[in-house]
Order: structure tokens, then C-alpha cells, then sequence
């Protein structure tokens, strides 16, 4: 565990401890999807739906060890995650994809967004990876972070992603980091 501040923690969470947290979890996707999060799903989403979401397709990958899942707490609660996904195939043994960065609304320009990935990028380099991947909608408030923290663009994808609030498509820019 590490400290951010005196009451901003980041966490790895095993796949029991996750599972003692799905609701939390879920809460926590939800409350990013209606805030515009370009993450995978779109309107209407349910806390059902998020909480399906960590059961059915995080856990067992968590559990698998080829996902690391990691959460910020603020005051004990949980305001952020992210994913680490290193089940890579044998000629990419040097990669891993960073997945679904989570920060509650609530809790935004707090630091939590950077203090995640920092955790990200140890857990990777400590893996043996020297490159990380990931992609985020064009123009979202992530891609300013990515970049800021020494991600290149690769290219950007038009119509990648249906945008969470309407029915069009939206482009995605691919970055990655060499660590």
C-alpha cells in the first residue's frame, strides 16, 4: 500500500478482497459512466450493471493473476482504480495494457488519477514490462493526464467507441509509455 496524502491510499486488491468490494466497486464505475466516462459502456447503466461488471469480468482475471487490480481509498472509501492487464502472448512478454482508470467525480484534480498510475507503472516495471499501452477517447480529460505523465500518442482510431450519452461514434487515441 501506498500513501498519497494523509488520507489517500493506493492498493493492490486481491481477488477476495475485490470480491468484499464489489458494491463499492460498482458504485464507483456507475458514478464515472454517467459522468461521461468513455469506459466500454453506455447509457442507461445500472450499480446492477457495475457490480456485474467487477463479478463477472474482472474478478476471474484478478484471480487468474493476469490483471492487477488497484484502488484508491480516500478516508476509507473507495474513489478510484485502475487495471494492469499483463496477459500478454509470448512474443510480448515486455507489455502490459493499462485498463478502465476510475476516479469518482467527487473526487477529481485531487492528485488520485496520477497517485493510480504511478502504482500502475511500478507494478508493471516490478512485472519486468517496458511498455505500457492504453487508449482513451479523443479529447477526454484523461488524454492531457496520459500525456502529461510521458504518454505518446501512437494514432488515433475514428468511430472506435459509441459515445456513452449518444447514439454516435467517437474516436480513440492509442498511446503508450516506455518505462
Amino acid at each position: 500500500m501506498s500513501v498519497v496524502s494523509p488520507s489517500i491510499t493506493i492498493s493492490s486488491f486481491s481477488a477476495p478482497e475485490a470480491t468484499d468490494h464489489v458494491a463499492e466497486l460498482g458504485v464507483l464505475l456507475h458514478a464515472c459512466v454517467h459522468n461521461g466516462a468513455s469506459i466500454g459502456f453506455v447509457l442507461p447503466f445500472t450499480v446492477a450493471e457495475g457490480k456485474a461488471y467487477w463479478r463477472n469480468k474482472v474478478l476471474p482475471r484478478v484471480q487468474d493473476g493476469v490483471v492487477i487490480l488497484l484502488v484508491a481509498r480516500l478516508d476509507g472509501r473507495i474513489v478510484g482504480s485502475v487495471q494492469l492487464d499483463h496477459d500478454t502472448p509470448p512474443n510480448q512478454p515486455h507489455r502490459a495494457e493499462v485498463r478502465k482508470l476510475l476516479v469518482h467525480p467527487d473526487c477529481r484534480r485531487q492528485g488520485i488519477a496520477k497517485a493510480l498510475m504511478a502504482g500502475v507503472e511500478s507494478r508493471a516495471a516490478a512485472l519486468g514490462r517496458s511498455l505500457l499501452t492504453l487508449d482513451t477517447r479523443t479529447g477526454d480529460q484523461a488524454e492531457p493526464l496520459y500525456s502529461a505523465l510521458g504518454y505518446r500518442t501512437a494514432g488515433i482510431i475514428p468511430g472506435y467507441c459509441r459515445d456513452p450519452f449518444e447514439a454516435k461514434l467517437d474516436p480513440t487515441t492509442v498511446m503508450y509509455k516506455t518505462l
